[in-house]
């Protein structure tokens, strides 16, 4: 008889593993992934424990969305990580969900009295190198559980750079955040925003990074970060990988589809700590 490609060796132990395996092949891939494999069936429909928990995932995704972000705790949880400015906090002109999730474009900009907001820390003498909006997105749950550790892990990795006060958005898009940095005099904007929910992940952050925003920059002058939480891209290695981007683009003077990040930003050196090319190392690879 041909062996199974996922036997094990012949003891007793083994044995077990390896009947387990051939009734249900997709028992060693399971630990590996979040995604819905091998579900099997009863009858013509999913068993109740598949269907049980692809309906509490529904009900997580909408939660994501339809909760509202605890801006006092994320404050809170930016001053005792060392952060000592005073965050600014600005609206949308989607005044409630319903108006953010029909009408995208309102979501898009600030609102009369949040512009004026921003205004109050805006510097024309020196411009900001960087501000960072922190964004609910489409998923709250993501700025609660993954906004704070992200966003000091960004703020470390450029500790060297004149880093505008963090900015708080509320019915938030992406685009929010040119508008953002046009108003506080920054040549950079990052946007950390919460991204539409999935059934197998509800709490993925998004990093855009955007150079001399301005009201109408196109998405393809931005870079994106994405799928930010424990598991998936790590707070630190989001971080890593933005920094690069940052000084990258900072001296190239772009950001977009012409900036490539190194693949190798993704990758841990043996030390635990991400290994990010400098400019002068990138140039010399390309």
């Amino acid at each position: 008889m041909t062996r199974s490609p996922f036997s094990a060796s012949p003891s007793r132990s083994s044995a077990v593993v390896d009947i387990d395996s051939q009734r249900d092949p997709f028992a060693r891939l399971r630990p590996s992934t979040r995604a819905r494999i091998g579900l099997g069936r009863a009858g013509d429909g999913l068993p109740t424990d598949a269907l049980l928990d692809f309906q509490l995932a529904h009900a997580r995704a909408r939660d994501a969305v339809h909760a509202a972000v605890d801006w006092d705790t994320i404050a809170t949880g930016l001053h005792q990580g060392g952060w000592d400015q005073t965050p600014l906090r600005v609206q949308s002109r989607a005044t409630n969900r319903p108006d953010y999730l029909r009408r995208p474009d309102w979501g898009r900009r600030l609102d009369a009295a949040s512009v004026g907001t921003a205004l109050t820390a805006r510097d024309d003498e020196t411009p900001y190198d960087l501000a960072f909006v922190l964004a609910d997105g489409l998923s709250a749950t993501a700025v609660m559980q993954n906004g704070v550790a992200t966003l000091l892990a960004c703020r470390a990795a450029l500790s060297d750079w004149r880093i505008a006060p963090p900015v708080f958005a509320t019915q938030a898009r992406v685009a929010l955040g040119d508008e953002v940095g046009q108003s506080l005099n920054a040549r950079m904007v990052a946007i950390l925003i919460g991204e539409r929910p999935g059934l197998s992940v509800a709490e993925s952050l998004g990093i855009y990074l955007t150079w001399h925003p301005l009201v109408g920059r196109r998405d393809s002058e931005r870079n994106c970060i994405s799928n930010i939480h424990p598991d998936g891209l790590s707070a630190d290695h989001a971080a890593a990988l933005l920094a690069w981007l940052a000084r990258e683009g900072q001296r190239l003077a772009m950001t977009g589809v012409d900036l490539k990040p190194d693949e190798r930003a993704l990758l841990a050196s043996p030390g635990g700590s991400p290994a990010v090319p400098g400019p002068s190392e990138h140039q010399a690879q390309s």
